[in-house]
């Protein structure tokens, strides 16, 4: 008979923790007498990062004596006191390996559903003062799982625990959760993890996708699970950077330029799906190489590669690129990368821009026209005023060549206020009541590309217009937004050199933030180097789990210090537990 050994409660606090304030709720502490169980969580309790703990789906969490006496034995240690691990139930019985998602157990007043094994997440490691402890408990198949409150009542140390329905599929607690993090799925599995209507939300979504490609490929979705599309599937390109010869530059407005890239030994390029990017590597003065990405701005033909830059004013590649190179220089190249893609389908498409943001959805449009595409498409570009409305002529020509195009241009300047003799273009900027009188469909995909600002408003006017926002894509070339999850927010700070004395090592570059360093074995990993130059970061679990922290590899090698539960897809790399062997390019 299983037994409720200790019911451990504890309010959020905050932690100091390498330097950052964490706000968590890990801190757990076993009461005495009876304890009401509601519906998001035991009385006394609460949870700090909602994002991934607690809830309804994750009102309590479990945890056993025997992991206790295992993990004793394990890591050598005699201070192990219930709570320890974060959990609400310490109780002895319902070991993992049985525990089957969906079961329902009867607790003194109360009866419970099981939704989903433990999120992996590094701050049971900071409970415990092991990094590796997230790690561990999935390689070790002891992770613990979460309870859903079916009927709410008082439960305390010594009830008993009786199963009252065993869940569908009986798929157990241990099963589920190396079904998500390991290697070598079953697809029998999978199919039978979707049949479990108890299973969480973001557990169902992540095993959608992992049956959908058995060849996972991961993206952050709740903090500490892991969900599968943000990486693309694996492209056909070179390693590293290869030598590209500039074969010609035409001025396309006063500080907008193309430039043409030919192979050098006049090979085919590698086909480039429309909307990704280029990485171009370039010696500017003195300083160590600069890594920069374009988009292309074309379909490639097959020999050549089109990229389009904006000089910026205090941009120290962009002017160099406009006043120092030539036709005939040689430049080093990445393979053409990127997830914001054109899908093939047949839902209408919403192609929205703003300045330089047309390049990537201009080559969508490209590949449109190529084809005579049949979908209805809208093309809806922000300029400043004529003169800098770059591809203006091309995008309209294209549009022509569409069967159910529809096009309008929106001019920000003062000195275009005045009504334009066209009817597709307005002044002023899009905005919601604008966009819903353009008549797009609700069930199309939407593309947008320009300044951050820019595609959060016309993402939001698009969400309530009623596009569904995993149809409303974004691409963003400077750093992504962090994922740090339970850490107290402080003040953007510009990424930086690192403090400290200067490495001694391969050079290491993060091309979204414009820093290259030499690398110091000061730092445990990538990750460490990065955060230490203030370089917005996504993290989890910190221990080569949960791959929210996967980033592309542009060049060089890495090893691993803690070797992945599974390792990611060639060309990208988990900086959380990842050194380098060479001069090393991250997409960071």
């Amino acid at each position: 008979m299983a037994t409720l050994l200790s019911v451990n409660v504890g309010m959020p606090r905050d932690v100091s923790w390498q330097g950052r304030t964490v706000h968590t709720g890990a801190w757990k502490s076993p009461v005495h007498g009876p304890r009401m169980v509601r519906r998001l969580n035991v009385e006394g309790d609460g949870q700090g990062d909602l994002a991934g703990h607690g809830g309804e789906i994750r009102a309590v969490l479990v945890y056993q004596l025997q992991s206790y006496q295992y993990w004793q034995k394990q890591l050598g240690r005699d201070d192990l006191t219930c709570g320890i691990f974060g959990e609400n139930f310490t109780v002895e019985g319902l070991p993992d390996d049985e525990v089957c998602i969906g079961d329902r157990y009867r607790i003194g007043e109360a009866e419970f559903e099981v939704t989903q094994p433990r999120v992996t997440c590094y701050r049971v490691g900071m409970r415990l003062d092991e990094p590796a402890m997230a790690s561990l408990l999935v390689a070790h198949h002891r992770p613990g799982f979460y309870l859903r409150v079916i009927t709410e009542g008082r439960v305390q140390a010594g009830d008993e625990i009786t199963l009252t329905r065993k869940g569908p599929e009986e798929l157990s607690v241990a099963d589920t959760d190396a079904l998500l993090y390991l290697p070598d799925r079953d697809p029998t599995m999978l199919r039978k993890a979707l049949n479990i209507p108890a299973l969480s939300p973001g557990w169902q979504q992540s095993f959608r996708e992992l049956a959908a490609a058995q060849q996972p490929r991961q993206e952050p979705g709740w903090p500490g699970e892991r969900a599968a599309t943000q990486q693309p599937r694996e492209e056909p390109g070179w390693p590293g950077f290869k030598t590209m010869r500039v074969g010609r530059i035409v001025p396309e407005t006063p500080t907008v330029s193309s430039i043409y890239l030919d192979s050098t030994d006049g090979t085919p390029l590698p086909e480039a799906r429309p909307g990704q990017y280029l990485s171009l590597r370039l010696v500017v003065g003195d300083t160590a190489p600069a890594v920069r990405s374009y988009s292309l701005s074309s379909v490639p033909t097959a020999g050549t590669y089109r990229i389009s830059v904006k000089h910026e004013n205090h941009g120290k590649v962009s002017s160099y690129i406009h006043a120092t190179l030539c036709p005939g220089d040689l430049v080093e190249v990445a393979s053409p990368r990127g997830t914001f893609v054109l899908e093939e389908g047949t839902r209408p498409i919403v192609l929205i821009s703003a300045g330089i943001g047309v390049t990537p959805v201009l080559a969508m449009l490209h590949q449109l026209a190529a084809t005579r595409d049949a979908r209805p498409v809208w093309w809806i570009h922000t300029a400043h005023d004529v003169a800098h409305h770059a591809f203006a002529d091309e995008a309209h020509t294209l549009l022509s060549q569409l069967p159910n195009a529809h096009e309008h241009i929106y001019y920000t300047a003062a000195d275009e206020l005045a009504p334009h003799p066209e009817p597709h273009i307005a002044q002023g900027r899009p905005t919601a009541q604008s966009l819903m009188a353009l008549g797009i469909p609700t069930d199309a995909d939407a593309y947008l590309c320009g300044p951050t600002t820019f595609m959060d408003d016309l993402g939001g006017f698009l969400t309530e217009h009623g596009l569904h926002p995993e149809r409303i894509h974004t691409e963003q070339f400077s750093a992504l937004p962090a994922i740090n999850p339970g850490v107290t927010p402080t003040a953007a700070i510009r990424p930086h050199q690192p403090p400290g004395p200067t490495g001694t090592g391969p050079l290491i570059t993060f091309a979204r933030s414009g820093i290259t360093t030499p690398w110091s074995p000061a730092h445990a990993s990538l990750l460490e180097l990065a955060e230490a130059c203030d370089i917005p970061t996504r993290w989890s679990c910190r221990t080569g789990v949960c791959h929210t922290c996967i980033t592309h590899l542009v060049a060089g090698d890495i090893t691993y210090t803690i070797p992945p539960l599974e390792r990611p897809e060639p060309g990208t790399v988990l900086v959380c537990c990842s050194r380098p062997t060479t001069e090393v390019v991250l997409d960071l």
